[in-house]
């Protein structure tokens, strides 16, 4: 499939003050759902006078990146969490990880529709084509899975991954189905088998074998994938390494995983985020079967310092070394707001770095 749009962005814009606060106030569901539709509105409009070819709703109706699957389930117990600490970002403090509460405490049993809601609003109002974001199964058992209390519902995390992979899968084919033009799995999980400490972790914590646990990964994301695959849709997998608050906490380059990921998932376009030496060099896409699109996340969404067009073109052109040009094409590292509160930058610092996609990916290919 060639690649359609050459300026991308991966989905999570950064919610408005007062939608913020009426969230956190617990408003009136119409109230909140009034707020959503016209910040909704007014992000739609700013993506198309910049020149973007698609489209997102900037996730404005999330909590985080995988609420959507949250809200739609019966089964998980957002009062606890499981604990868990790591260094983020620059320091060296352990960070116990609050983001995305909840424990599975029951059979998880699906009650509507995750996306239904953001896509006949989308469908009605978007001025070009669709982008809908959708959390990859794999994050589920690896966040929510809790010894002792989930255990007795699912045997292993393996039982809990493969009950939630039809849910996702059933999604994807409804969105499809529905005529979304670009349908993108987020999956950070894969990240975290570059970095030592986390295969540490998955290993110690999860008690699972790092090389199995990353292969079980591909299979589900591939049946996720499975029932869309040939009907003209794109089908991308996002990869980053963390974006809470401008934070991360995973670091390493893909080359431990280069060659098994990118020939083994069934996705058109990969989003890789490559905003800071944390992600290595471009060598590792040199695994990237040619005809897929390699999304190049140079511009970073966790601080407020903006690139310059030139110093991306030439960064392009360094990338261009493993993948020939036409196959590629350029982003933001991650979403703006994984999570509700965002990142640590302004409104107008995040358009600014969507002009400048744009404005890049015109001076390298002549389009977005």
């Amino acid at each position: 499939m060639g690649v359609k749009y050459r300026a991308d962005h991966v989905g999570s814009l950064l919610r408005p003050p007062e939608l913020l606060e009426a969230r956190r106030a617990g408003a009136d569901p119409r109230r909140l759902k009034e707020l959503e539709d016209a910040h909704i509105l007014r992000v739609l409009r700013r993506q198309e006078g910049l020149g973007l070819k698609i489209f997102t709703d900037g996730e404005m109706r999330r909590r985080n990146f995988m609420s959507d699957f949250s809200d739609s389930v019966e089964g998980i117990d957002e009062k606890e969490t499981v604990p868990r600490s790591w260094r983020a970002g620059e320091s060296s403090a352990a960070v116990q990880a609050r983001s995305v509460p909840g424990i599975v405490v029951g059979r998880i049993r699906q009650i509507r529709s995750l996306t239904r809601g953001e896509l006949d609003f989308m469908k009605a109002h978007s001025p070009g084509d669709i982008k809908v974001t959708l959390p990859s199964a794999n994050q589920f058992p690896a966040i929510h899975y809790k010894a002792g209390v989930t255990d007795r519902f699912y045997a292993d995390h393996s039982a809990l991954l493969w009950h939630i992979v039809p849910i996702i899968k059933a999604e994807v084919r409804a969105l499809v189905d529905e005529g979304v033009r670009y349908i993108q799995l987020d999956a950070p999980r894969y990240c975290y088998y570059i970095d030592p400490k986390w295969r540490d972790y998955i290993k110690g914590e999860m008690g699972l074998d790092p090389q199995a646990a990353l292969d079980e990964a591909l299979r589900a994301d591939n049946e996720c994938l499975a029932g869309a695959r040939g009907d003209g849709a794109i089908l991308a997998i996002h990869l980053c390494r963390g974006n809470n608050r401008s934070q991360w906490f995973a670091e390493g380059g893909y080359d431990a995983i280069a060659e098994k990921l990118f020939g083994t998932l069934q996705a058109d376009a990969f989003l890789l985020e490559y905003d800071s030496d944390r992600a290595g060099s471009f060598e590792p896409l040199r695994f990237v079967p040619r005809g897929k699109t390699a999304v190049l996340g140079l511009v970073s969404t966790k601080s407020p310092r903006l690139e310059s067009v030139d110093a991306l073109a030439r960064r392009i052109d360094e990338a261009a070394r493993y993948v020939p040009v036409d196959d590629l094409a350029l982003s933001p590292q991650c979403g703006f707001a994984s999570v509700m509160e965002g990142n640590i930058l302004s409104a107008e610092d995040q358009w600014q770095k969507l002009a400048l996609v744009v404005d890049t990916a015109r001076k390298v290919w002549g389009s977005p």
